[in-house]
């Protein structure tokens, strides 16, 4: 047996952990919600166009999951600073409440497992954990796309000054823009 697929056969105790707290704690979200709402806790003022793309929604799909989230008491809307068009989106306390909760509740079950291993094998398995999150993160980060610079729609920068004027190749005049 390959340790990918050892690791997929013992991983079910931990994923049954979650899954347990997180319905326990979660009535008042969906699993989708609650996706959406830890990806906020994570990239606070995050866009909706950037928390489509990390939930691998459409824009309108996630969009409507935050109207959903808005009217639960769980996300504020907040306009951007560059481009008032642009919504950046932030939990509300009830939402930290509710996170706090779903962790308190997941690391209770955690500790009664954990307290059944030898010392060894815990510190084994915190080790190997930590090990797996940052490579995965590396990788993670390594793979992400990169995301490009808003560039405003009346050529001004941030301190709304006039665009750096273009030197011509010499004996080249300008060309004329129509509209």
């Amino acid at each position: 047996m390959s340790m990918a697929a050892a690791l997929d056969a013992v991983a079910g105790a931990l994923l049954t952990v979650w899954e347990a707290a997180r319905e326990r704690t979660t009535s008042r979200v969906s699993g989708a919600q609650l996706r959406a709402v830890m990806v906020v806790e994570q990239h606070d003022g995050i866009n909706l166009r950037r928390l489509a793309s990390r939930l691998d929604m459409l824009l309108s799909s996630a969009s409507r999951l935050c109207d959903r989230l808005v009217a639960a008491g769980m996300l504020e809307r907040e306009p951007g600073r560059l481009d008032r068009r642009e919504i950046s989106l932030h939990l509300t306390p009830e939402a930290r409440r509710l996170l706090a909760e779903l962790r308190d509740d997941r690391r209770d079950q955690l500790a009664r497992i954990l307290a059944g291993m030898t010392p060894q094998g815990r510190e084994a398995l915190l080790q190997g954990m930590r090990e797996f999150d940052e490579t995965a993160r590396r990788q993670e980060a390594a793979s992400a796309p990169v995301e490009p610079v808003p560039v405003r729609p009346d050529g001004l920068d941030d301190a709304h000054t006039l665009p750096a004027p273009r030197e011509w190749p010499a004996g080249e005049p300008p060309v004329a823009r129509t509209a």
